[in-house]
């Protein structure tokens, strides 16, 4: 199973927004198993604007922390089916169309989960499951990817 992540977490795992939420993102991306998750080219921007507007990092910093997720995770990218796609979903379910860029580049990638907090929890469009990683009880499929049972 494919899981895609959201900026949101990137975000959190580089500090942004306090320590709880970092240390939670990271114990689950360390149980991911590293070939399910990818990570939109559309996510890479917009943690590099969190980062520098938000977080207050120089942009070389923001910069070095997007290579280095590049390299930890294989990143799609947005094609122009994938843009046209989001454009319907925006339309469709009023969505803004950088959030409907990463649910259809998920969409594409063969995903079967996006990791968000930002969008609706439990949404599904296009096979995709938007779950958010701090809801509880986890998401069965989530639980599933991490090879854990329920409870």
């Amino acid at each position: 199973m494919k899981v895609a992540l959201d900026t949101n977490l990137l975000a959190y795992a580089e500090g942004v927004n306090g320590a709880e939420k970092r240390d939670i993102v990271l114990e689950l991306l360390r149980k991911l198993p590293q070939e399910a998750a990818i990570v939109p080219v559309q996510v890479l921007g917009e943690l590099y604007n969190v980062l520098v507007r938000k977080a207050g990092r120089l942009p070389q910093e923001a910069r070095d922390a997007l290579l280095s997720w590049r390299d930890a995770f294989p990143v799609a990218g947005t094609t122009q089916d994938v843009m046209m796609m989001a454009t319907d979903l925006a339309t469709d379910h009023r969505f803004s169309i950088w959030d409907a860029v990463i649910l259809s580049t998920a969409s594409q990638a063969g995903c079967r989960l996006l990791l968000s907090e930002d969008l609706q929890d439990g949404f599904t469009w296009g096979g995709v499951t938007v779950v958010s990683p701090f809801a509880s009880p986890r998401h069965p499929l989530l639980n599933a990817l991490l090879g854990e049972s329920a409870g």
